[in-house]
């Protein structure tokens, strides 16, 4: 593995003070290398959102290690992060191609370049044609694709996912499982993408990190050496089922791998 472009060891966090205070995190532990997908797996409240928000620079933490960028690329959270949440979160009075630039207004990028940039990112996310909607005319995952080229507008090195697609219906939901990989594959960006749903992390993901009930312990932390690009039919391959059976046995469904 090359140099890592994330270093988390042994990471803590504690929400609160005293007799309010109650441990969210207890030792998350993983290095991702620049250009992979993590899929941050667990059960609900285990604490996935908050190793999330640790990434952000959103949240401190107590102890351990935690470092973005290496010796070859510098990090910035202030610019260098995009987030995609569970709702799109568009602002209904701006219209599509205006949220997608949202964050580049945000950070003062040239407002021509970003025009342009927020253009070719609605094309390869197959909005093309819906720059002057407005979000109301589109759906759920029109939203969501509407979102990620926000998430992308400002060329971030690393993109936060925080169950992006969990809002959606199953059927749109793998749709667009199928279209974030594009996406990832032709953009090339750092995604630690956070999911409740095993079958999602490991079709998506280069490698798993999965958490146990909170306070979130790092279980494993494992690569999946499925082929890329994937096709859903990989779902049925008995290497897929074993990767299913993995995560089950260390979220503790049942013994052994």
């Amino acid at each position: 593995m090359s140099e890592p472009f994330i270093t988390l060891k042994n990471v803590r966090k504690v929400y609160g003070r005293g007799r309010t205070a109650h441990l969210a995190v207890s030792d998350v532990t993983m290095e991702v290398a620049e250009g992979e997908l993590v899929s941050l797996v667990g059960p609900s409240g285990c604490g996935k959102s908050t190793v999330l928000k640790i990434l952000a620079g959103l949240h401190g933490h107590e102890s351990g290690i935690v470092q973005i960028g290496n010796s070859t690329t510098r990090f910035d959270p202030g610019r260098d992060v995009g987030m995609i949440f569970q709702q799109a979160l568009l602002l209904k009075w701006r219209t599509v191609l205006d949220n997608v630039l949202l964050p580049a207004e945000i950070i003062g990028l040239p407002r021509r370049a970003s025009r342009e940039r927020a253009r070719d990112l609605l094309a390869m996310v197959g909005l093309a044609g819906y720059e002057d909607k407005y979000p109301q005319q589109l759906s759920g995952g029109m939203q969501q694709r509407c979102a990620i080229a926000r998430a992308l507008v400002h060329d971030p090195k690393l993109i936060l996912a925080d169950e992006p697609f969990g809002a959606l219906d199953a059927i749109t939901r793998e749709q667009m499982q199928l279209e974030l990989q594009r996406i990832w594959r032709q953009s090339r960006k750092t995604i630690v993408f956070v999911t409740h749903d095993i079958g999602e992390a490991i079709f998506l993901g280069t490698h798993c990190a999965v958490l146990t009930a909170r306070p979130a312990r790092m279980a494993e932390f494992f690569p999946i050496e499925l082929p890329q690009p994937r096709a859903f039919d990989v779902k049925t391959t008995d290497a897929f089922a074993q990767y299913a059976r993995r995560v089950y046995a260390r979220l503790g469904f049942f013994g052994g791998h």
